[in-house]
This record gives C-alpha cells, structure tokens and sequence, in this order.
C-alpha cells in the first residue's frame, strides 16, 4: 500500500501543478484592461484554481502521510471541481461563439456591432447602470490617446489593425462619415443619421463614442477574443487533470486491494 499512496500522493503533486495555469490564466484576464472594467470572469477562475490547488494538496498530504478519509475528500472534491471547470469550459465557449467584426471600405481595421454577440454578453453591457461603471473606467485608460501618438495621417490610421475596442470607443462609425483630424478629434458630417451611434459621437476626449453601441460591441469583442485564449489554457488543463484523476482512482483502488490483501495473509480476514 506504501508504493500506491506514494503514487497517489506524487499525482496530486502533478494536480497541484495544473492549478497554476488555471490561477495564471484568471490573473492575466484580470490584468486586461478591459477586462478589467468589466469583472465578469476572472474571479470564477481564479478560485476554481485555488479550489483545485487546495484539493489536490490535501491528497497530496493523504497520499503520502496515509489517511484514507482525506484521500476520499480529496476524490469527492476533486470530481465536483472537474465538473465544475468543465461547466465554465463549456459556459465560455457557448457565450463566445458569437460575434465577429465587419469590414468597412478602405479601411483595414473592422467595425462591430452589438446584435452580433450572444444574449448573456448583451446583457452585460445593455444596462445603463452597468455601462456607466464601465464607461468610466474605460476613459479612465489611455488607449485612445495612445492612437493619437501613433497615427498622425489619416492614411496611416484608414491601414491600421485596431483592437475591437480601440474601433469601438476611439472614432466614429465609419459609415456615419465623419471627416479625419486625428484618430480621437473628428468633423461631423451635414447629414449624421445612418446609424443612432452617429450623433453619440463626441469630440471631449472624455466622451468619444463611449456611449455608442460599437464601443459596447467592441468590448465584447475584446473580451471574446481574451476569453477564447483563456478557454483554450482551461481546456487542456481540465484535460491533464481528468487524465490525473483517473489515474488517482486506480492507484487508490490498488491500494485498498493491496491493504485487504496484506490483512489477508496475516489472517485478520
């Protein structure tokens, strides 16, 4: 039995590990800026990887000190949190599988709009309450003032790839228009009704289009694309510990055969 609880506590040890990336990839969503603003996600994952590493140090410590009851705890707990990461797996791949930019005429970068994404993420930034809060941390930031740096030409910034969000809340639509004289400073077009995030346009720096349905889809596109990143981290990390916990399981079932078979042969049986 000796040999089997060394096993299982050198595969919590392996399952300790896969909590890093979990912890890493809801850390890193937190230190997106947009994300940020937002608060949705990373929370839920950093504490299913804390969960996870708890877990697995508690078999880790059953393995090898030999104390069935927390090498149980540690199965019961470790299946539910499994289920529970393959849940949000699952949650973040349905709730991102809408929702793409469009390509406007001469222009490299994409628009968005909000229709396009999932109900949930609308849901997310439709309430105005929840968009003001947003909203300000938002302009809080200095991606906007950081295109106007770079990009000094109209020509340049017609040919540059934009982040969703940076097309989103940093310009006009372009079908409203408007006249280039800087990425954040635009001339408003005689007739500026083709779309209603046309007149929310705003040249104070503090307001933009900040209030526009784009800026609201370009978020959510920014978000899509971080969250696809992290969903790919969590998926191969649910897979490495369905992997470790099948292996768990049967090195826990030999070791009980081993304990009844050892009573067996000094005739406690």
């Amino acid at each position: 039995m000796a040999l089997s609880n060394n096993v299982i506590g050198a595969i919590n040890f392996v399952a300790m590990l896969l909590s890093i990336p979990i912890i890493g990839a809801g850390i890193w969503l937190a230190n997106q800026p947009d994300n940020s603003c937002v608060k949705i996600l990373q929370w839920p994952v950093i504490v299913l990887g804390v969960l996870i590493l708890v877990v697995a140090i508690a078999g880790f410590i059953g393995g090898f000190w030999r104390i069935p009851w927390l090498l149980i705890a540690y199965l019961v707990g470790m299946l539910i949190l499994i289920i529970l990461l393959a849940c949000l797996v699952v949650f973040i791949y349905m709730v991102t599988i809408r929702g793409s930019g469009h390509l406007a005429p001469s222009r490299a970068y994409l628009e968005y709009h909000l229709e396009d994404f999932s109900g949930w993420l609308q849901r997310r930034v439709r309430s105005s309450y929840k968009w003001e809060r947003i909203k300000v941390c938002l302009s809080s930031t200095e991606m906007c003032a950081q295109l106007n740096q770079s990009y000094t030409m109209a020509i340049d910034f017609f040919n540059a790839h934009l982040t969703p969000i940076e097309s989103g809340c940093c310009k006009p639509p372009t079908e409203c228009g408007y006249t280039f004289v800087n990425p954040s400073n635009w001339i408003s077009p005689i007739n500026n009704i083709a779309d209603p995030d046309c007149i929310q346009w705003n040249n104070d720096q503090t307001q933009l289009c900040y209030n526009c349905n784009s800026c609201k889809a370009g978020l959510l596109a920014n978000l899509k694309e971080e969250w696809r990143k992290a969903d790919i981290i969590l998926l191969i990390t649910l897979i490495a510990l369905i992997c470790v916990y099948l292996i768990g399981c049967c090195a826990f079932r030999n070791a009980k055969t081993e304990d009844i078979f050892r009573r067996y042969k000094q005739g406690y049986t």
